[in-house]
């Protein structure tokens, strides 16, 4: 089950590139990339290299240690190299962005 957190400030962050924000107990990225909002894990799957400090480019969020690239919308990496991050969906509802993020076991199992 998902549990929809509002993204302060959505349309300040168009500029500034790759940035890290606190949903929940989870510190993910938010970025924006041609006039599209994404949310994507922290650390790249490779080396743990911070993905706010690489960049996005033709559709893919680049990392900054050994220039791996995630596919924006599924997350997916490249082929050779059998990895992934995990993306976050939005949604654009009474003039809020929002990021959906999977409730974890036990807040599921506590209530």
């Amino acid at each position: 089950m998902l549990r929809w957190y509002k993204i302060e400030q959505a349309l300040s962050l168009k500029n500034k590139g790759i940035t890290e924000h606190k949903f929940g107990a989870r510190v993910l990225c938010v970025a924006w990339f041609e006039n599209e909002l994404y949310v994507f894990s922290r650390n790249c799957p490779h080396a743990g290299a911070p993905l706010k400090n690489g960049w996005c480019e033709r559709g893919k969020v680049i990392c900054p240690f050994h220039r791996h690239e995630f596919d924006l919308i599924t997350g997916k990496g490249e082929t050779k190299h059998h990895d992934f991050i995990h993306t976050y969906p939005v949604k654009y509802e009474d003039e809020a962005y929002y990021v959906g993020v999977e409730r974890s076991f036990w807040h599921r199992l506590l209530g």
